[in-house]
This record gives C-alpha cells, structure tokens and sequence, in this order.
C-alpha cells in the first residue's frame, strides 16, 4: 500500500519562538512515524536545527536571502516540489503564507501578528521591516488562504481578527497554544536586594524597551533609586539598541544585560521581584508563560495578547503600552510594598476547534477528529 505523504514546510523558520514550533512539531512527527506507516518529508533552511529520524529533509537556504526569492519558492518552486511528491495527503505550512502547492488536505500556522501592530515614525526609522510588515501582512497572508483545510493560532483574538479579515469561519481555525514552559531551578533562588524588573526580548522596535526605560527616568526624577530594572538589550545590536543606550545608558537603577542564554536567564527570572512585558504585539509572549510559573507579579501591556498568556497567573496589573507614567507609577507601588492593585487572571476555555497538544493538532489535520 502507498504511504501517505505529509509534507512540512519551514524555509524561513530560524531562530526564537517559530524555530521551537518547527522543533516540537517535527519531534512528534518523528516518534508519530516510528514505525514509518508516513512518508514525512520536512523542506527547511538547515535540517541540523531541527533534526529527528523518521524525516526526510530538503534543505534551502535560497529563499531567506530575499522577500523576492521567498515568494518565488512559495508560490512556483514549491508547486514544483508537491508534484514531484505527489500524491500529497496534508500539507503543512508552519510559517503564515500559503504555498501554491496540490494536495489533498492544506494548513497553514499563523504567527505573524503584524497587521494589528500600530506601527509609528520611529518604526520606520529603527525597524522599517517592521513597519512594512504591518503594511503588507495582510497582503502576505491572503493568497491561497481560503485553500487550507485548516489555519492554526496561537490564542483566540488572533482567531477572531483572522476570521474577520479573511471572511474565514472560525470552525476552520484551530486553537493551538504553546506548550506549558519548563520552569528551571537555578542553584540560587535568593531575590535581588533591592526590588527589582526584568525585561527579556529581542532588541527590535514593537517589543517598546522604551516604556521601561521612560518609566525608570520618570521614577529616578522623583529621588527613587533603591531599584533595578534588566533589560536583554546590550546597546550595539542595531539602530534601535543604540538609541535605547544613547538616550538612557545613564540611568542609575537601568541596567542593560544584553542577551542571556537560558540558563542565566531563568537566574534573572528568580531573582527579580516583577515582569514587565510592555511588547505591542505577540502571537504568544513566551517570558510571560516562563515568569507567571513562580507567581510573582507582572506588569503587562494592556493589549488581548497579554489577557490570554497570563490567564491563570495570579499576580497581575495591566498597563497602557504608550503611558510611561503609568508604568511608573505601578512599578513605584511595587517597590514601596503595595500589591493591592495586583490580580489574579481566569483561566480561558477555547471553544473547539482547539489543540492542547501536537498529537490532537495532528488527528485535526489528518482525520478532522480529536
């Protein structure tokens, strides 16, 4: 009997939170075809970042070089593939756009949450990848989309607002959440001495270090100084990192630690007293699941990303993205010993269909059964 054909496709998953989903959906692939009853064909930019047995790899790193070459290899190149792989029983693409390919069942995983971001000037200076983005996602995402079987999100709002912009029934988007983050134990588990913050992200525009930043300066005018604030931002990573730097290196209670491996990152997690998260858009907000694990308070911007990711935290305060002043004024609570605006978030029951883990998002994708 002829094996069926699932094919993966990855090109321009490489790093952070898209490259662990490309991870996790491939190791369970890898064990789901033990027994080799698939035939699981997985086309990436490099198998070695995710390489499990079980899979059969094609490898490109063609279409990274340029948003030209990545929308050539999607829509013509990749058609190509799927007749040569033919026939085709599910296709899945785990990065937003839909590639023109024949199969008999198709997917696509949206993370790209861009078209919701609220881009402004400095966007354009610092990032202007991401102020385009935030343009033409929409745009990205639109071809060939009402030709999968199923769209796969993160959280419900995103299935909402994908629903409503593409006219898509939300009984054909599926619920996915990230798995529930390990929580680590460092050797010391002692806080910092005096209170303190912790940021972790990448040095880009939309994740707003500078609401933290503003809100420490604000805090330091008043004649309060018996705090720290960490930020992942060393000051040379790019434009933006270097104006973060330029404009606030001096602060006394800011610190900038640039980027932490794991290990060391989780030792910042335990020592400090808060998170704040003040990013403008996020499929998940992945810091926000590894904190609320040692429920301490967090300080979240007030944005429907934020609600969903801590539900089931139980120290929580929700602040307005833009307003320094009122992260000021929250983190000024906190170090001078009230918690009394801190509260705990409700858990969240997604309505079908949904997926908790890799093997029902799977048995959706193959047999529309959980």
């Amino acid at each position: 009997m002829t094996k069926k054909t699932i094919v993966v496709s990855a090109v321009n998953l490489l790093e952070a939170g898209t490259l662990a989903i490309l991870r996790e959906c491939l190791q369970y692939l890898s064990a789901f075809n033990k027994a080799q009853q698939y035939r699981i064909v997985a086309i990436v930019y490099d198998r070695n970042l995710a390489l499990f047995p079980n899979i059969e790899y094609i490898e490109t790193k063609w279409p990274k070089k340029r948003w030209v070459n990545r929308l050539w290899y999607e829509y013509v190149s990749m058609r190509k593939i799927s007749k040569e792989l033919a026939p085709v029983y599910l296709w899945l693409s785990l990065h937003d756009t839909t590639p023109n390919v024949i199969a008999e069942r198709r997917a696509v995983y949206c993370h790209n949450a861009y078209s919701f971001y609220k881009w402004k000037l400095h966007d354009l200076i610092f990032a202007p990848k991401i102020a385009l983005f935030a343009l033409f996602t929409k745009y990205i995402y639109k071809p060939n989309i009402h030709k999968n079987r199923y769209l796969i999100v993160q959280q419900q709002w995103f299935r909402t607002a994908l629903s409503t912009m593409f006219d898509i029934d939300e009984a054909k988007i599926i619920v996915a959440k990230p798995g529930q983050p390990l929580t680590l134990k460092s050797e010391s588990s002692n806080l910092f001495d005096d209170y303190s913050f912790v940021f972790a992200g990448s040095p880009n525009s939309h994740k707003n270090f500078e609401v933290i930043c503003q809100a420490v300066e604000l805090l330091e005018k008043e004649g309060i100084t018996d705090f720290d604030a960490y930020i992942t931002v060393e000051g040379s990573e790019n434009k933006y990192a270097k104006w973060l730097k330029k404009k606030w290196g001096h602060l006394k209670c800011l610190h900038f630690l640039g980027f932490l491996p794991k290990d060391k990152l989780i030792e910042y997690y335990q020592k400090s007293h808060c998170l704040i998260f003040p990013s403008k858009v996020e499929s998940w907000g992945l810091p926000i699941s590894e904190f609320a694990t040692y429920d301490k308070p967090m300080l979240l911007a007030d944005l429907p990303y934020t609600y969903e990711t801590s539900a089931g935290a139980v120290q929580v305060s929700f602040f307005d993205p833009e307003s320094a002043e009122e992260l000021a004024f929250k983190m000024k609570k906190l170090i001078t010993g009230d918690y009394s605006f801190l509260k705990a978030q409700p858990k969240i029951e997604y309505a079908e269909p949904k997926a908790d883990t890799w093997a029902e998002l799977f048995n959706l994708l193959l047999t529309d059964k959980k």
